[in-house]
């Protein structure tokens, strides 16, 4: 008779699996991708590396998983605020951008991991793959503000994958060696006006 596990113990498997993601994400976040050991992750999750490698086959697994975790996170908030967030399509790229910036601000280790710390060759192949997500969503609200008539006529897509490229160039060096107080405001502004800029928005008044 084949084993099956019963609900209650696939509910326990797959809060560990959550629970051990949850600590490597930290990990990662902490020490960077070189660092974040099995034996790193196992420890900081309290459990055995017996039991990690139940749950992934390898560290490159896991590596891939913390990256989609977090990436996808990024990606739905950075969607959200594009697609049904306030004001005109020029107001949502606007504020897409600072949100993007500010979130990546607060959490520098994770945010310098996600976007270019070198990392597991399967996370480079993850990182190809949310660049074109990111490029999606602001083609997206670059389309809308040229239907609109408030953004020129352009290729959207080339707009937008000038733009994914363009904010993680800026944000790389700040995250490595982060920028403090008024200077990381002045990032940020400087960020969004950039991207106006890219989009042809006019300027504010």
């Amino acid at each position: 008779m084949v084993y099956r596990r019963t609900p209650a113990v696939q509910d326990r498997l797959a809060a560990a699996r959550v629970h051990l993601v949850e600590q490597a994400t930290s990990v990662v976040a902490e020490a960077g991708w070189a660092n974040a050991s099995v034996t790193a992750v196992a420890a900081a999750a309290g459990m055995s590396v017996g039991s990690v490698y139940q749950h992934f086959p390898s560290k490159g697994a896991l590596a891939v998983e913390v990256f989609r975790r977090a990436s996808g996170h990024e990606a739905d908030v950075l969607g959200e605020v594009l697609r049904k967030g306030s004001g005109d399509p020029v107001e949502r790229l606007a504020h897409g951008v600072e949100v993007f910036a500010r979130r990546a601000m607060e959490r520098r280790g994770l945010a310098y991991a996600l976007l270019a710390a070198p990392a597991e060759p399967a996370v480079g192949q993850e990182r190809l793959a949310f660049r074109r997500r990111y490029r999606a969503v602001f083609a997206e609200v670059i389309r809308e503000g040229v239907d609109a008539g408030l953004l020129p006529e352009q290729d959207p897509e080339i707009t937008a994958a000038a733009l994914t490229g363009a904010i993680g160039e800026v944000l790389v060096d700040p995250l490595s060696a982060p920028a403090e107080g008024s200077a990381a405001g002045r990032l940020v502004t400087e960020l969004v006006a950039m991207s106006l800029r890219c989009a042809g928005a006019p300027p504010a008044a």
